[in-house]
């Protein structure tokens, strides 16, 4: 095989891996497998029609991120949230997403602000959640530490997001209505500059989070799926 053969080799099976990321990631956060759930390599290398190798470096690359432990000595599984894990975690997104939307002010293009205000209130019309709720949940709340360019507070608050992610995935709450009209708030007190509302704003979204999904798991909820600011 020549150089360029190898070449060709390299890139086509870290493209596969790609995919395999890509595809087991969605599985995972559309609720395809839940938490708890076995991760077999074999039979999601044949689902997703990509050989065991590919699939075997996205299942490691998952378990690095946190998405994915270990069960046994070889096998995976969905990594299941407590409770109490996922209100700490949210207690230090306060601090830090915070933090990060108020020094952000003035380092993001105001047309970046509008296009994702503009999905964000198409998407808080519909009736439930979709895997595209979940795409633009995840611009809007890393916007902001990514205009910061600090990779650590970048990488921190991922991980904080994965443990929240994982457990309200695991909840019957649907704030569809109630996160558009949050998160269309954090947008316009940063369009216009007030570094402090944006700041407050953020605070009360995830605080708000935190206590509807408290009301859930302590049986207080009665309210229907979709939730009205």
């Amino acid at each position: 095989m020549n150089d360029d053969s190898l070449l060709s080799a390299i890139n086509g099976e870290a493209s596969l891996s790609e995919r395999a990321y890509d595809e087991l990631s969605r599985l995972i956060l559309t609720r395809k497998l839940p938490g708890g759930s076995l991760v077999v390599e074999g039979r999601l290398a044949q689902q997703l029609d990509v050989s065991r190798t590919p699939m075997r470096e996205a299942i490691l690359r998952l378990a690095a991120e946190g998405l994915l432990i270990k069960q046994g000595s070889r096998s995976y599984a969905v990594r299941r949230v407590q409770p109490v894990e996922f209100f700490q975690a949210l207690k230090v997104r306060e601090l830090l997403e915070g933090e990060a939307v108020e020094l952000a002010i003035g380092r993001i293009k105001p047309e970046t602000i509008e296009a994702l205000r503009s999905d964000i209130l198409r998407l808080g019309a519909l009736e439930a959640q979709a895997a595209e709720h979940w795409e633009t949940d995840d611009r809007l709340h890393m916007l902001f530490p990514e205009a910061l360019g600090n990779g650590v507070l970048v990488r921190m608050i991922q991980q904080l997001r994965v443990i929240t992610r994982l457990f309200e995935l695991t909840s019957p709450s649907g704030r569809v209505a109630a996160d558009a009209a949050e998160h269309v708030a954090i947008l316009d007190a940063f369009a216009k500059g007030d570094g402090r509302r944006a700041r407050a704003a953020m605070v009360t979204h995830l605080r708000n989070v935190a206590s509807e999904i408290l009301d859930i798991v302590s049986g207080r909820d009665t309210t229907p799926a979709r939730r009205r600011p």
